[in-house]
């Protein structure tokens, strides 16, 4: 069978670091390692910079900010590395934390080293040799939102992380902090969103409650670990973690859920395989997701159009960067057009008009 497993690739030279000092370094707090060890680098995933350290005997990890970055709630490896620490106690599919460096001289930059948490990583598509069936996709989604269950059920004081947000208010911070982010980052080629904006202050419902969030829950940060079993091994990419409402998250989850009856447009911005066969649609993921936490809310389309608005911010942001010139990567030209389109399904689903694929 073809390799399915996520493999990193070479190491890119402006995101290279000092492996001599990593080792030395290393090796006064892990027993046993011989090296330095042969470095790769995994190439997707979040803003942060990962590497593959390979030593003779073990692969261990190495998560750090890109370079010229300094400590922000995005690129804390800090408390990247508190979160995950905790969080193994109470829930099992966190790698092995081994050792957080706060010195900068080391290699320029914080960084922790965890154990390689090796498996399956679901991307827009499959991986080549890897087969489903409609069978195979909906009991992976099943297991897709059953480990979100899992992750808002965690017991926050006994993982030492109860203090990890700000608590109650977390809908109105939300719906404030991400109109702030819009209109700083609008361009004069988007809408405005003042419409999507008013109607989601007029009615945002109060926290279900506070408990532990991801806050990037997808499924190319999760982790499976054979094409026979595709059982959920681990979740990665803890930079955004926080104390927060989980209907929150669901609806920000969703949307990017691409399903197999949307749009083309929709499909356009798929990074995950949800819109295969058997894949539970938006509307299922719901139903599970309620079924098995009790909470039911009373207005969904709240939590969808939050997560579409919070999805177009996320996007125009990326896009500002390059209309100013601070990138050139040609992949974020035409993000604004992305934008305007989020714009018109949050208006039309607000309308009560269900554009195709509609929660």
């Amino acid at each position: 069978m073809t390799d399915v497993f996520d493999n990193p690739d070479a190491l890119r030279e402006e995101d290279a670091f000092d492996t001599d000092a990593v080792h030395a370094w290393l090796s006064e707090r892990v027993a046993g390692l011989s090296g330095p060890p042969a470095v790769r680098q995994f190439s997707r995933g979040a803003s942060n910079l990962t590497y593959l350290l390979t030593y003779p005997d073990r692969e261990l990890v190495l998560r750090r900010p890109p370079a010229g970055v300094k400590a922000a709630s995005a690129h804390d490896m800090g408390r990247e590395y508190r979160v995950q620490a905790g969080l193994r106690r109470e829930f099992p599919y966190v790698p092995e934390m081994l050792a957080y460096c706060d010195d900068p001289g080391v290699i320029g930059s914080e960084f922790y080293v965890m154990r390689r948490l090796p498996g399956i990583i679901l991307r827009s598509d499959l991986p080549e040799g890897l087969e489903l069936g409609e069978d195979g996709a909906r009991d992976l989604s099943r297991r897709f939102v059953d480990t979100l269950v899992e992750l808002h059920n965690v017991d926050v004081h006994a993982a030492g992380l109860a203090d990890l947000g700000k608590g109650a208010g977390y809908v109105r911070r939300q719906i404030d902090g991400w109109s702030d982010r819009y209109r700083k980052a609008r361009t004069d080629n988007v809408g405005d969103f003042e419409s999507v904006m008013r109607w989601l202050d007029a009615n945002q419902p109060d926290d279900v409650r506070i408990c532990l969030i991801h806050n990037d829950f997808r499924f190319d940060n999760i982790v499976f670990d054979a094409p026979e079993t595709m059982n959920v091994v681990g979740v990665l990419d803890w930079e955004m973690a926080t104390l927060g409402d989980p209907l929150m998250e669901l609806g920000a989850t969703l949307a990017y859920w691409v399903q197999a009856d949307d749009d083309e447009i929709m499909h356009s911005s798929r990074r995950q395989s949800t819109h295969l066969p058997g894949m539970l649609t938006r509307d299922e993921v719901v139903a599970r997701y309620t079924e098995r936490t009790g909470l039911s809310p009373e207005n969904w389309t709240f939590y969808e159009v939050y997560g579409l608005f919070r999805l177009a911010v996320i996007i125009q942001q990326i896009y500002r960067r390059y209309h100013d010139g601070y990138t050139t990567n040609p992949a974020f030209a035409d993000f604004w057009m992305f934008v305007g389109y989020l714009e018109w399904r949050c208006e039309q689903i607000i309308a009560g008009h269900r554009p195709g694929g509609a929660a």
